[in-house]
């Protein structure tokens, strides 16, 4: 048997284009994988020359799943050019930037795990390639899919109503935000006339973890091995106190065992952190340089926030963290699987968030904008559905961005989802003759635990093909499927 490579184009129900190449060695086991971005945008690029109040609105058009969050880093940013720190911001103003940012992590969860994830986790991984969607999960579960269906919608909505569309709206301008909320917007959410209202997305969010956490009883096995690896972790935590913060705080990051490696100032990151290139991929590779770039590599997104912070400042999303962090005895989780358990327990966050906020008079101000003196560097960064995001804009005295660089969550999640595809083929092909779907699906489980967002985009609804290619060490096609 000769060395042969396998190719998965492209990676499926994930948001963007990213392949998968697997290298088999003369006794058919896995030599090498590699998880490829095979996109380029150039945002980083084409923004300069650009005045800077333009850039939070440019800037969300890198995605339509979340361009809330490229929006709110990017005016975070902005701020700061303006002469306004967070803590600087009106109270009307941050509080509607976090009802925003928090309908938008809402609404991102409930997609992928209802319509990405749920489809692997009900019908398994040797379910047929055709059945793994949410129509048959609509189908099969019409109870869960219509739950999962308004859970999205109800962030959604929250989106329109802050920032005047639900998808590429704007609310925050530099030193603020362009509107208040209305009292008929606040009754719109409370009365549950029209859409569920915010109390039963805390009780169907609850609802949903309760289904993990049987789910997770009855696979105990499947979910705690699979793509399981040591790996350091990293998000913002509250200032003052460790909370899980997803708006604004420090940047702390965690080895796999709990020792705190990083605790350090959200400006400070460019001090800290380094990007590495490999030529077989867009996307960059994030670590931190003191470590390295063997080992200085972090986890980002839910399991990492849940593992980084020291609480969580919403009583039921708090009690929810205390379970889910004692089957681990309050060691940090390094089971890719248990993303999907930490993501819903965010989705509970956010829903208790947003109900403080709703009854919260301040959202009805009108101090909306404040002044400071002009700077010619800004940095924002947040905790988007996918993890830490990271905005900086360089200004001349113009006002025109000069520099502009971004350090998307996906981005630092390069490592763990390529050590996680090799994880899962060492597992799965070694010394297998056959390609079949189950291995194929199993690797691509391993990529969507992550939520990737491989180009910041989102595709037109339609057919895309999976096409994988059997090959010799030659390049000799052997065998081919499509999908």
């Amino acid at each position: 048997m000769g060395k042969r490579k396998i190719v998965i184009e492209p990676v499926t129900r994930v948001e963007g284009h990213g392949k998968v190449t697997i290298k088999l060695d003369e006794n058919g086991k896995v030599d090498n994988a590699f998880f490829h971005i095979v996109e380029f945008r150039g945002f980083e690029k084409f923004i300069q020359g650009h005045p800077y109040w333009e850039a939070p609105v440019l800037v969300q058009r890198l995605c339509g799943i979340c361009p809330v969050s490229h929006h709110i880093a990017a005016a975070k940013a902005i701020d700061q050019l303006v002469g306004i720190d967070p803590e600087n911001l009106s109270p009307v103003a941050t509080k509607l930037r976090k009802m925003l940012h928090y309908g938008q992590v809402f609404q991102s969860h409930a997609l992928h795990f209802f319509y990405l994830a749920s489809p692997d986790l009900l019908f398994g991984i040797d379910a047929p390639a055709e059945k793994r969607n949410i129509v048959a999960v609509a189908t099969e579960n019409k109870e869960l899919a219509k739950k999962g269906i308004l859970m999205r919608k109800f962030g959604q909505e929250m989106i329109k109503a802050l920032a005047g569309k639900k998808i590429h709206g704007i609310l925050a301008v530099p030193g603020g935000v362009h509107k208040t909320f209305s009292a008929e917007e606040r009754q719109y959410f409370l009365d549950g006339k029209q859409i569920p209202n915010v109390d039963t997305m805390i009780e169907w969010s609850k609802e949903i973890i309760d289904f993990m956490k049987s789910y997770h009883a009855e696979n105990t096995e499947w979910i705690d091995s699979f793509a399981r690896y040591p790996s350091n972790h990293l998000s913002l935590v509250d200032k003052e106190t460790g909370a899980l913060e997803l708006y604004d705080g420090r940047l702390r990051s965690i080895d796999s065992r709990g020792k705190e490696l990083l605790n350090i100032s959200d400006i400070e990151y460019a001090y800290h952190f380094k990007e590495a290139v490999e030529p077989w991929s867009y996307l960059k590779f994030p670590y931190m340089e003191a470590y390295g770039r063997e080992n200085g590599w972090n986890r980002v997104g839910p399991l990492a926030r849940v593992n980084t912070c020291t609480h969580i400042n919403t009583p039921l999303a708090e009690t929810e963290r205390q379970i889910f962090k004692s089957y681990t005895k309050d060691f940090p989780n390094n089971m890719t699987m248990h993303t999907h358990w930490a993501r819903l327990i965010e989705m509970l966050h956010c829903a208790e968030l947003m109900k403080e906020l709703l009854l919260d008079d301040d959202i009805m101000g009108d101090d909306l904008v404040r002044k400071g003196t002009p700077r010619n560097k800004g940095i924002g960064i947040i905790e988007a559905p996918r993890g830490t995001l990271i905005h900086e804009y360089h200004t001349d005295d113009k006002g025109l961005i000069t520099k502009c660089n971004l350090i998307v969550s996906t981005t630092h999640n390069n490592e763990a989802m390529n050590r996680g595809v090799r994880s899962v083929a060492k597992a799965v092909l070694d010394e297998k003759q056959e390609i079949t779907e189950p291995m194929l699906n199993q690797i691509e489980i391993a990529i969507r635990a992550y939520d990737p967002c491989l180009s910041c985009a989102t595709h037109a609804l339609g057919e895309m093909p999976l096409i994988v290619r059997l090959e010799d060490h030659k390049g000799n096609l052997l065998d081919e499927k499509i999908r």
